[in-house]
């Protein structure tokens, strides 16, 4: 078989691309990522809290042929998760891109189908595909790719597609034609930056985990301090407020990938259910979601927190989570009634409490 010229490969790679469903496509040039000593700064500052494994084949991250040896090329796809809006009972707020079906599912599934596609053109093309889930600068290759550009919240940002993106990237041997880069539109903006609820975008373009409330709720095991849990407000899993703020995303059209749709049976019915949530019942639930990485611990005593951040959910339930078997999540339960305890020693018993009264109604 003879090989196809550089341009008619990279033609046929983006029109498949294109048909798997993605919403943008972009090739850049392999080569070792120009910002290794900031991230290396970034790691340095503590900014990435305790997500220990960022700091784990930093060589691999910062060079895509350390991944696939002879890599010559990076195809970069993004994929719009933002598509309807979603049951979402009091008390159980979560991001959008935790509303549908796991995205490692989604685009993994179109990656391999890519790949296949690749190969079928030419049987000597080696490649290998990631989405979030391996040492991949992957913001920092869209942006190379042409794909848009990281805003000041770190999110990449397109003009058309807005930041509600999940994005994935095709390692490959092929040489491709690369497409230029993206150009920053962020200009004087500072809207991400003065709506985070606590202060998380540290300066422009740099985050700093350890203020983030989608990495106290998420990737955080433990007990949370208790200004951070009171920091994380209403949400339960993840946190929008950054990308919900941006002007870029006020007429970014929708996504239409079904399997990332919106799904009735990802959300309880209450906060009550989850605060009384079994193992097989959170499997049952969320276990092809997103939410799945949060494990069970996670998602239960971030419901016992917005319970004692809102007053959401019955006094029931919650007295029922400080005896659960699991000690976060007891302990959680435990500091929620306490602070119900102290907003209502707040006010005068002919006055009434918010908190009482929602529990109240809840327990009816």
């Amino acid at each position: 078989m003879t090989p196809l010229p550089p341009d008619e490969l990279t033609f046929r790679i983006k029109a498949e691309a294109t048909r798997l469903g993605f919403d943008a496509v972009g090739v850049a040039r392999a080569a070792r990522v120009d910002e290794a000593d900031r991230v290396a700064e970034w790691l340095a500052r503590g900014n990435h809290a305790s997500m220990k494994w960022m700091e784990r084949w930093f060589e691999k991250r910062m060079d895509p042929r350390e991944l696939v040896p002879g890599c010559r090329s990076v195809v970069c796809v993004a994929l719009v998760y933002r598509m309807g809006s979603a049951p979402e009972p009091a008390g159980t707020r979560v991001a959008a891109y935790a509303r549908g079906e796991d995205y490692h599912r989604v685009l993994k599934d179109k990656l391999h189908e890519l790949l296949a596609f690749c190969r079928a053109l030419d049987p000597d093309i080696e490649g290998r595909p990631f989405t979030d889930s391996g040492p991949v600068m992957e913001r920092w290759w869209a942006e190379k790719a042409g794909l848009g550009w990281r805003g000041k919240n770190s999110l990449l940002l397109d003009k058309q597609l807005g930041s509600f993106l999940f994005l994935g990237e095709l390692l490959l041997t092929a040489e491709l034609v690369p497409d230029r880069p993206g150009i920053d539109h962020c200009g004087s903006c500072t809207a991400c930056i003065e709506a985070c609820p606590t202060g998380a975008i540290a300066e422009p373009y740099r985050v700093d985990a350890r203020r983030c409330i989608s990495y106290w709720t998420i990737e955080h095991r433990d007990d949370l301090p208790r200004g951070d849990e009171a920091a994380i407000g209403e949400w339960l899993f993840g946190c929008d407020v950054c990308q919900d703020v941006c002007p870029w995303n006020r007429k970014a059209r929708a996504g239409s990938e079904r399997r990332l749709a919106p799904r009735e049976r990802a959300w309880p019915a209450s906060l009550d259910d989850l605060l009384t949530l079994s193992e097989s019942a959170f499997d049952g639930w969320f276990g092809d979601t997103a939410i799945e990485r949060t494990r069970r611990r996670g998602l239960v005593r971030n419901a016992a927190i917005v319970a004692g951040n809102t007053g959401l959910g019955s006094a029931r339930a919650l007295a029922r989570a400080t005896t659960d078997a699991d000690p976060v999540v007891a302990r959680a339960a435990r500091r929620a009634l306490a602070r119900r305890a102290e907003t209502r020693g707040c006010h005068s018993p002919h006055q009434g409490s918010p908190s009482a009264g929602a529990s109240d109604r809840s327990m009816a």
